[in-house]
């Protein structure tokens, strides 16, 4: 077996990479029998020497490898016929404009297999850089504030190395008695929740968070019940909002009454009800001013994510009763925060945490016969074809 790493050439250019030299170390340690090959790359944040003092093969052709590891959407002209293919391919949700990408995979007979489509027998997501995105999106959320009440200039995340670096700069800065509301138990969440707990933002109960008043900075994280009930007012649990979500509307108004931040780490599945909307942004008594949307769903469930703003221009204004986007120094906005690729300001620690969970949950189905079924749930295309999995993209690669 021939495992080749592809240089990532989509723009604006991602630095990150499935597995970091130590990791391919370890895959020929406990695979002998694996042959590993890395495209040379004048951007990824591994260098080339990184990887080839570790005794690892460099080349600017690694066509003659069978499988290729990578980050971000390939363009169709370097796809190769023939050979299997991981990478993100954002089209498992019928993006259109990745619609040609599927039909030259499909074309060129090539097996696809997306990171998002990496789940266990429970269809758990297994790998991904949730984590790293909500470590950073928690630091810009900060830098937001900072930079919005002229309390403190934080640098960029993409100017520092590592988590413990946002942390170590956060810790400097002097936040007034704050409440930050962060939504999401999930990768995300939990990474946003790292950086509040690493620079001792105190934890509340959402039932203090909302009544009580602190001489310090606190936060509260809530789950689905916390900000969603059921229409007829009955209290069940999470399965019955995972199931019937419809069923429910938004409970996140008591929390804009009393929150300054509001970052936004959670899943939002379909149906499910809008979160934070327009009305409860005009509303007189909304005290939110800054909204750190992790999860980044444009014209989704948080009213104030009008775009995906980007790591060179991370913040604008939402002017909520006109619904637009203004400056972020506009006295009346909210400033919002919804860059959608965070773990790229963090590309040494997002490929280091990515490439171990790419280890211990994919590279042994490659050995074991695929035991598990990992590599056959996330399969894609096979023989030119969709896979019964995932049919229902048919009509999206009809073009319908």
């Amino acid at each position: 077996m021939k495992f080749g790493i592809i240089k990532e050439r989509k723009n604006p250019p991602d630095r990150r990479v499935v597995f970091t030299p130590e990791e391919l170390v370890r895959l020929k340690r406990e695979h002998p029998e694996a042959i590993v090959k890395v495209e040379s790359s004048e951007i990824r944040i591994f260098n080339d020497e990184d990887y080839k003092k570790l005794g690892i093969e460099v080349a600017d052709d690694i066509s003659d490898c069978d499988v290729f590891f990578g980050v971000k959407e390939i363009p169709v002209d370097y796809l190769i016929p023939n050979k299997k293919y991981f990478f993100f391919s954002h089209t498992i949700k019928k993006q259109v404009h990745n619609r040609k990408l599927l039909q030259a995979i499909l074309a060129k007979n090539i097996e696809l297999y997306d990171h998002e489509t990496i789940v266990d027998s429970s269809n758990r997501r297994l790998i991904g850089f949730g984590r790293y995105a909500g470590i950073v999106g928690a630091y810009n959320g900060l830098r937001a504030f900072g930079i919005k009440y002229e309390l403190f200039n934080l640098p960029k995340a993409e100017t520092l190395n590592s988590k413990e670096d946002l942390i170590v700069r956060l810790k400097r800065q002097t936040l007034p008695n704050i409440k930050i509301v962060l939504t999401g138990h999930g990768k995300v969440g939990m990474g946003a929740k790292e950086i509040l707990d690493g620079i001792k933002i105190k934890q509340v109960s959402v039932e203090d968070f909302l009544n009580k008043v602190y001489s310090q900075p606190v936060y509260t994280q809530i789950d689905v019940l916390d900000y969603n009930k059921r229409l007829d007012g009955q209290v069940l649990d999470n399965n019955d909002f995972y199931k019937n979500p419809q069923e429910y509307t938004s409970d996140f108004e008591r929390f804009t009454k009393v929150a300054d931040v509001f970052m936004a780490g959670h899943f939002h599945g379909n149906n499910a009800p809008d979160i934070l909307t327009q009305d409860m942004l005009k509303a007189a008594d909304c005290k939110i001013k800054v909204v750190a949307d992790i999860s980044c769903d444009v014209d989704g469930p948080i009213a104030c994510t009008l775009k995906a703003s980007t790591i060179a221009e991370p913040f604008f204004g939402y002017l909520p009763f006109e619904n637009k986007e203004v400056p972020y120094t506009h006295p009346g906005s909210v400033m919002v925060m919804s860059v959608d690729n965070l773990p790229c300001e963090l590309p040494k620690d997002a490929s280091e945490g990515f490439g171990e969970m790419f280890m211990q949950h994919v590279i042994p189905a490659f050995f074991n016969g695929d035991k598990d079924g990992i590599l056959q749930r996330a399969k894609i295309t096979e023989n030119g074809k969709l896979t019964p999995r995932f049919s229902y993209l048919q009509d999206y690669v009809d073009g319908n």
